[in-house]
């Protein structure tokens, strides 16, 4: 099948973040950083600013961008600027400043849980999902409004960015389960996970709710089923102008086959599976891995997707730790990839689309590596720990930064100065940066 390469679109005004020019730090305008709608001209730099702090401990699941605010969400206890010494108590998030790299000592909210996605906000906030009983500052237990209730787990927040404290206003109540995946889309805000309803209504794993309240919207009910391996999970999403992405261990979409991967038409007033449908995950891996999806991205126009996985190497009959591109608008009764790469055996978890280049990470040591097998195959380059791949040829760029391997890159979140990378380790781009590092655009 042709394959263009996406156009750039403008980016909007919203926002000042950085760029690297000269070896100074410059302000830009740039459009608000959600994944998947950030374009970038060029690659980012192989090397990481100086300026980002260092989480002494645990990892960084998620990133979100507020302003100029980086807030950083994981599993973690402690925080140390980059230039300092003091070490700072944070529990599973905490924030910075984009430009200076000093930490926020406003934002220390207490998560007594893993946090495992976050996602911008209006009006100087943020989202935050994961598997937590209570988040924000004092009085933020289950009956201060800030997502939890009777029966419910929280594990949905949504904080004042300037202090770390509950917004007014919003109780979103998950019931039964943990959040992996938030998409703010507009007013709509797409929740993803393990868990079975949103207040005293069934919605097992997937569920859309107003941003602003927290309300479950009833005209959003695509329900995914028939899980793999026991447990039914929206593991990653992804949403452009009329399509989100899902994948997880689901088999079907209201009843329709969609076995690990689907799109739902949100543009339509009801929103409704869409007649898009690949094979490609049908097939089982290694059995420790009966669901192996995992990150996905759109490009910043939309028109493709793409989505990496664990599963263990299996040949280049089966997606098992490999990354793929899709096109968003394919019809057919089994779409197959524009292009697939192959790691030769291990597993990537994070991807970045920025129209310029396709970011994965995760804890492969190679790329270009269909014939390997925990082995370094014909044509195979080495790429420790993280990567960048050509949109239209599916082949490695010749970025090569690299990282300490670990379990892997969780985070990406390209924004208009660069790209924030968040993970288990303390090395990358052959310098020290302890789970959170930024390679800026030169």
């Amino acid at each position: 099948m042709p394959v263009r390469t996406p156009a750039l679109k403008p980016a909007s005004t919203a926002l000042c973040l950085i760029s690297v020019l000269a070896g100074g730090l410059v302000l830009l305008p740039c459009a608000p950083a959600s994944a998947g709608t950030v374009a970038h001209p060029r690659v980012v730099s192989a090397r990481p600013v100086a300026t980002t702090p260092h989480v002494l401990d645990g990892i960084v699941n998620a990133f979100a961008l507020v302003g100029r605010t980086v807030v950083v969400g994981g599993e973690f206890g402690e925080v140390r600027e980059a230039r300092g010494t003091t070490t700072l108590r944070r529990r599973n998030l905490f924030a910075f400043d984009l430009v200076t790299g000093r930490v926020d000592p406003r934002f220390a909210p207490e998560v007594d849980g893993p946090v495992r996605a976050l996602a911008a906000g209006p009006g100087g906030t943020v989202y935050v999902g994961g598997g937590f009983a209570s988040a924000g500052g004092p009085g933020s237990g289950p009956d201060s409004g800030s997502g939890s209730g009777s029966g419910d787990t929280q594990s949905l927040a949504r904080l004042s960015v300037a202090d770390g404290s509950p917004a007014p206003g919003f109780a979103g109540r998950i019931r039964g389960g943990e959040v992996s995946s938030l998409v703010l889309q507009g007013s709509k805000l797409y929740v993803g996970g393990d868990f079975d309803g949103v207040g005293q209504t069934s919605r097992p794993a997937l569920a859309r709710l107003d941003a602003a309240t927290g309300e479950l919207d009833p005209a959003f009910t695509v329900t995914p089923g028939g899980p793999r391996g026991g447990t039914l999970k929206v593991y990653a999403m992804a949403a452009t102008r009329d399509r989100l992405a899902v994948d997880g261990s689901f088999t079907t979409l209201d009843g329709r086959r969609r076995p690990q991967v689907g799109l739902i038409d949100i543009g339509a007033a009801r929103p409704a599976v869409a007649p898009w449908h690949t094979e490609a995950y049908a097939d089982a891996c290694k059995d420790a891995f009966p669901s192996y999806v995992r990150g996905l991205d759109f490009s910043p126009d939309g028109d493709y997707f793409v989505i990496v996985t664990t599963g263990g190497a299996k040949g280049t009959s089966k997606l098992c730790d490999s990354a793929a591109r899709f096109e968003t608008y394919s019809r057919g009764a089994a779409i197959r990839p524009t292009w697939i790469n192959f790691t030769g055996g291990d597993s990537l978890y994070s991807v970045a689309v920025t129209g310029a280049a396709v970011y994965v990470g995760g804890h492969q040591r190679w790329l270009d590596n269909p014939r390997g097998s925990d082995t370094a195959g014909p044509g195979a380059v080495s790429r420790p720990g993280i990567g960048a791949i050509h949109p239209a040829t599916g082949k490695a760029l010749t970025w090569n930064p690299t990282r300490d391997r670990g379990i892997g890159v969780k985070a990406f979140l390209a924004h208009k100065g660069g790209l924030l990378v968040g993970s288990d380790t303390t090395h990358l781009g052959h310098e020290y940066h302890a789970r959170v590092g930024m390679f800026p655009l030169p």
